[in-house]
């Protein structure tokens, strides 16, 4: 039962005269944490971070798990249905999560988390969009349709975002879009999502609202420490040694950012598969341009960029942390993984030839 359910049970109980007033007190003292559902591992730290003891957080796709690729289990509908709250990326992240919530039959509030940032387009590989991998990840999950699950909770997501979505799900291709959806890569973009976070919890429990205020306030001040170290950081690599090699398209906000530039040997898309000319034309570019280092990632198969060293020589500078967290360590958290790939970056970029 959520917790609006035991609220309208609650004042039921009142105006029957079964339950008094003074009664509700210890109830509401004694709360369960909100239970909230977050699509992956980076919104769950997030969430955790923001609502503190007041929440209690699953994610549908764990640490080092790839949300790309992540088919939906019987459990995980169950999840949904017993949830006070979901949190998604949005911009077409999670292909699945709006099936996923209509057999849940879900009828909460749904935030999406990148609501309000500046979004980078992605114009790459025809491949990413021409590939069906058997699992719609065409489908609209910034949740711009309508859910008719005819009740009177008010979805806090936009129903009125571009009809190209639509025309994605209906095509059944397993792409992103025109929009890069890996928008926490920018710690600027990981504050508009903190703040999405804290005003949906306010909202569901206003009477912890101070906490979340606090919690988000100090989180906010974290990434914007760490936001203009990095920029001062990277501002001091050479020109020539600027560009990074990754498996997949998953740091382009964070190029964008920090001044860098990106290849890959595929799109945003970790299943889609390069062509042997699309891998023959980047390996031309990493040898023309002199590249100082090929970087794996923690939720990517390494064999691409295996390759890559094979065929170029370049040197594998690191693991990056890119759509995952991983399950302990430095990068178990939003703010770890962040740092970690700054220096691990740095260490590459700025090393003696």
């Amino acid at each position: 039962m959520s917790r609006q359910s035991i609220a309208s049970t609650l004042l039921k109980n009142v105006l029957a005269g079964s339950l008094s007033i003074a009664a509700l007190s210890p109830i509401y003292a004694h709360a369960d944490p909100l239970k909230v559902v977050t699509s992956f591992s980076i919104l769950d730290d997030m969430v955790e971070t923001v609502g503190g003891d007041h929440v209690a957080v699953t994610s549908l796709v764990g640490p080092d798990g790839d949300v790309h690729a992540f088919s939906p289990k019987p459990d995980d509908a169950k999840s949904l249905a017993d949830a006070d709250l979901i949190v998604v990326n949005g911009l077409q992240l999670e292909g699945w999560i709006d099936r996923l919530i209509d057999a849940s039959e879900y009828e909460g509030d749904i935030v999406v988390a990148s609501d309000g940032i500046k979004t980078r387009p992605f114009e790459g590989h025809e491949d990413e969009a021409g590939h069906d991998h058997g699992d719609d990840h065409g489908d609209d999950h910034d949740h711009d349709h309508d859910h008719d699950h005819d009740h009177d909770h008010d979805h806090d997501h936009d129903h009125d975002h571009d009809d190209h979505d639509h025309a994605a799900a209906e095509e059944g291709h397993h792409h992103h879009g025109d929009v890069d959806p890996h928008a926490w890569q920018d710690l600027e973009n990981g504050e508009q999502y903190a703040r999405n976070i804290r005003d949906a919890l306010v909202k569901l429990d206003p009477d912890n609202a101070d906490d979340y205020q606090a919690n988000a306030k100090q989180y906010i001040e974290k990434m914007e420490a760490l936001d203009a170290d990095a920029k001062q950081r990277m501002a001091d690599i050479p020109e020539a040694n600027r560009l990074i090699i990754t498996s997949h398209d998953a740091f382009g906000y964070f190029a964008d950012a920090y001044g860098l530039q990106l290849l890959s040997p595929v799109g945003i898309n970790t299943l889609a598969e390069p062509s042997a000319s699309d891998m023959g034309n980047l390996i031309k570019q990493i040898e023309s341009s002199h590249a100082k280092a090929l970087f794996l990632e923690n939720m990517s198969n390494p064999a691409l960029i295996n390759q890559l060293h094979e065929e170029t020589g370049v040197a594998i500078g690191g693991t990056l942390y890119a759509d995952a967290l991983t399950p302990d360590g430095e990068g178990s958290t939003y703010l770890g993984m962040f740092q970690h790939n700054v220096d691990t970056l740095l260490d590459a970029l700025e090393a003696e030839d």
